[in-house]
């Protein structure tokens, strides 16, 4: 006797009462499952759907202002090399003031940070970049426990 015939045949044993039960109880087993594998995900999904959506639009309009400022960047005429140290040596004065020092060897310029706040030496790299088209080669920074930073700085210059 295989399972369905014994399956059948048990279940012909059944009161209905108890037939009607044990289809409810499967009815019920089949409806949880359902519930659990198929649609709470979907529900779950579509619940979290705009919170995503938002953040992706303020990925988006980041990426975007991004690409806005490597295209400006892109766009600006060359900058001689004199003119470049010049813009470097003013940003370093302005930005950084006595917490750095620099020397410089050829297109490389070397900076030399001691106790620079993070304010300070992001506004100045975002200017170096700038006004003086220098771009960091090497960075050997760490924070001290007083949330500065110390450390050099390998900026680039433009070609002479």
């Amino acid at each position: 006797m295989n399972t369905s015939a014994a399956l059948k045949a048990h279940w012909g044993k059944l009161a209905p009462r108890e037939q009607r039960m044990v289809l409810g109880a499967t009815l019920l087993v089949v409806g949880a499952l359902l519930w659990w594998l198929a649609i709470a995900p979907a529900v779950r999904t579509l619940r979290a759907a705009p919170a995503q959506h938002a953040a992706l639009d303020v990925q988006l309009q980041q990426m975007l202002s991004l690409q806005a400022q490597a295209q400006a960047l892109q766009n600006q005429p060359r900058l001689a090399y004199d003119d470049a140290l010049r813009a470097l040596e003013l940003t370093i004065r302005q930005r950084l003031g006595t917490t750095a020092r620099y020397s410089i060897a050829g297109e490389r310029v070397t900076v030399t940070l001691t106790g620079a706040t993070p304010e300070a030496l992001a506004q100045w790299l975002a200017q170096a970049r700038v006004n003086a088209r220098a771009l960091p080669a090497e960075a050997r920074l760490k924070r001290t426990a007083a949330g500065q930073w110390d450390g050099t700085l390998v900026m680039t210059l433009p070609p002479r």
